[in-house]
């Protein structure tokens, strides 16, 4: 290992020490990949379409942690909450202004377990059928709109 120098010594001052896989800890809400058991985005959390699979990560991994991202709403995860709280899983809230992620929680442990497959991968068939959904009930609103404005 070599010797500090002086302009080592000025960065670590001004910047902080130098974190390995800074970038996956900006993205998994300050864990590392390698520690994630399931990882949800925002749009899972807000929508609540993970909550299954998070409830059985949850069985399997009791000592086990959950990541919160503080820029999502707090009226989008009390079901999250309400399943770290029945399985006695801690929970904390991180919250980093200066770094968007589009991770919304995060099943972690403090040490490394590699799982290969940590998100949910939606099913191509339904996420079809719920866009088909989408468009026929803004159809209807649409229609009902222009009955009131006439």
């Amino acid at each position: 290992m070599s010797k500090k120098n002086v302009d080592d010594y000025l960065t670590e001052g001004m910047y902080g020490t130098r974190l390995p896989k800074d970038h996956e800890r900006k993205q998994f809400l300050g864990t590392l990949r390698e520690r994630i058991v399931l990882a949800l985005t925002k749009g899972q959390v807000m929508s609540d379409k993970g909550l299954a699979q998070l409830e059985e990560a949850m069985k399997e991994h009791p000592k086990a942690a959950l990541l919160i991202n503080g820029d999502v709403s707090h009226r989008f995860l009390k079901e999250e909450k309400h399943l770290a709280n029945k399985y006695h899983i801690t929970y904390s809230t991180v919250t980093n202004e200066e770094v968007e992620t589009d991770i919304g929680a995060v099943l972690t442990y403090d040490y490394a377990i590699d799982k290969e497959d940590i998100f949910i991968q939606t099913d191509p068939i339904q996420s079809e059928k719920q866009e088909e959904q989408n468009d026929k009930q803004s159809s209807t609103l649409s229609k009902i709109k222009k009955w009131f404005r006439s």
